[in-house]
């Protein structure tokens, strides 16, 4: 079994990882949001929102396949399957367990390109949960750092939140 601090310094790098993840999926973000959801787009628009879904789904994969699974390790919880996974963040106040859901939904519709026949749809989806996801990082990182685990003035951590910070004037969409 690994020790505590070992698991720890694993945490840290997946943090150091989602750290650089965040940083392109935020500029893909914001580059997409300015473009926004039409029903038609240049090559230049659609490739865009290629990275942005790309980015997306490698950032839902390390938050989802890594960042969770290492908390979970630490804190010695037994939750094996992401759903126990999901649950388990709910009741920990890290987040809705059914926003893990639909992101996680999200993002095997973008890798399985299960829609491709209405682009629009998914673009769409991506820009309402980059922004879900960027905000779930953020409070994972509130809650690591009011466990103690990492120094409050760790670069990583101070790198992904100032990102969301950043991104905090962009309102969530609305349901509807």
């Amino acid at each position: 079994m690994k020790t505590e601090k070992l698991m720890i310094a694993g945490l840290k790098e997946d943090i150091e990882s989602i750290n650089k993840a965040v940083r392109v999926l935020s500029y893909s973000l914001k580059k997409c949001t300015t473009i926004s959801v039409k029903a038609s787009y240049t090559m230049e628009e659609l490739d865009a929102f290629e990275n942005l879904t790309s980015r997306f789904a490698r950032t839902s994969d390390i938050y989802t396949q890594k960042i969770m699974k290492g908390i979970i390790l630490i804190l010695r919880e037994d939750a094996k399957t992401f759903l126990d996974r999901a649950n388990l963040f709910e009741k920990l106040n890290i987040t809705d367990a059914e926003e893990l859901k639909l992101i996680r939904d999200l993002r095997n519709e973008i890798s399985h390109e299960y829609r491709l026949s209405d682009v629009s749809e998914i673009f769409e989806s991506v820009l309402e949960y980059s922004v879900k996801l960027l905000r779930i990082i953020d409070k994972t990182i509130v809650f690591v750092q009011d466990k103690g685990w990492f120094d409050d003035g760790d670069a990583d951590l101070r790198q992904v939140h100032q990102t969301v910070l950043k991104l905090s004037h962009t309102p969530e969409p609305e349901d509807g």
